[in-house]
């Protein structure tokens, strides 16, 4: 079966075709711009030759691409947008409004001119099969994967940080893996409404299987593929991603510990700190969350040794000069493509049909790595 994983992230979007018939290095794979990066793009552009904005379409990451739209907004120019939308950038649309962004109906949006259109959605499953049709190959997959961060739709008056982290733990209690974080399309729940999002939006363009995961855990799985980070079964695992720090503990294999905080939050220093106080049991929730983290759990506080810490991510030179001596994790000789790997390797574990064929082309490529 082949699998078409798709890890969308703030910086870029990696994508692979995974193909159990060949050889993983002969895979194709791309790295390309994320979609967030592409609506900026557009609206800088809307704001260099003066023009209102409109977007449509419905949730995606934001980052860049409200920043462009509060820029833009700032420049004297007007951005409007569907309520769709205008959930990119905040669950609650009076919040978007105070951004300067005016929230209109989808009919009014329909009958409007001369607005630059900006169509909001993670995944582009058109622009993905022209790009390998331009070489000549004609995209067919059998199942789908794809990778995006959600914070989670929190109630009013309930931290965006902390709902994210509860859920977290939540699934962390409930399925002691990272893969707790990667859920077929009809079993998406309802607080994860970007993932139900792109399973909607993916569900128009194709009919294949879709398992949708969260980006960080399936970092972290997919350094797992990588065999001497497989060979410790006692390890710190960290993603340091463009906007986003994910950590796992792992004591004999069982995750025993969780941080996430803000990349851009975090110093090298500070970052070390917490990564040997979740080593050591000690890391607090308080100390995470107050330095404008998601949180912290330990579920052993007993100390452990931190003799081996990976990382993967793009970020992750944060700590190349860390006395921590981190291993940069590769799987199968690609950092970029840990998240597509996450994908692959959660994808047979949800899927027992598809589970004997994806491992033993796995376990194949790990032979010669």
């Amino acid at each position: 079966m082949k699998l078409l994983a798709i890890d969308i992230g703030t910086g870029t979007q990696d994508i692979l075709l995974f193909d159990p018939a060949i050889e993983i290095e002969n895979c194709l794979q791309m790295i390309m711009p994320s979609p967030t990066v592409l609506v900026a793009r557009q609206i800088r552009e809307a704001t260099a030759r003066g023009a209102d904005v409109l977007l449509t379409g419905t949730i995606m990451g934001g980052g860049p691409s409200q920043w462009a739209a509060e820029d833009h907004v700032r420049a004297g120019q007007r951005v409007f947008a569907t309520p769709s939308a205008a959930l990119s950038f905040n669950d609650e649309i009076a919040q978007v409004e105070k951004m300067g962004i005016r929230v209109i109906g989808d009919d009014e949006a329909a009958r409007m001119q001369n607005a630059t259109r900006v169509e909001l959605r993670d995944v582009d499953l058109s622009a993905i099969e022209n790009s390998f049709a331009a070489f000549g190959v004609k995209l067919e997959y059998d199942a789908l994967a794809i990778a995006v961060f959600d914070h989670g739709n929190a109630p009013p008056g309930y931290s965006d940080r902390l709902f994210r982290f509860d859920f977290l733990a939540e699934r962390l209690r409930a399925f002691n893996s990272p893969a707790a974080f990667a859920f077929m399309r009809d079993d998406i729940p309802p607080r994860l409404t970007r993932m139900r999002a792109v399973a909607t939006d993916a569900g128009r363009r194709s009919h294949a299987p879709t398992m949708i995961m969260d980006t960080a855990p399936a970092a972290v799985l997919g350094a797992l593929e990588d065999a001497r980070v497989r060979a410790h079964r006692d390890a710190i695992i960290a993603n340091v991603g463009n906007f986003h720090t994910l950590a796992f503990r792992f004591n004999d294999g069982t995750i025993t510990g969780v941080f996430e905080h803000h990349t851009g939050e975090l110093q090298p220093e500070q970052l070390e700190n917490f990564l040997a106080q979740l080593a050591a049991g000690t890391l607090t929730h308080d100390a995470i969350f107050n330095s404008q983290g998601h949180g912290a759990i330990i579920f052993d506080k007993r100390a452990m040794p931190l003799e081996f810490l990976a990382i993967v991510g793009p970020r992750r030179g944060m700590l190349a000069r860390s006395p921590l001596h981190p291993y940069f994790a590769t799987p199968y000789g690609d950092m970029m493509l840990a998240g597509c790997f996450g994908l692959v390797r959660a994808y047979a574990t949800l899927n027992p049909d598809a589970r004997d064929e994806i491992d033993h082309a796995l376990e194949k490529a790990r032979e010669i790595v």
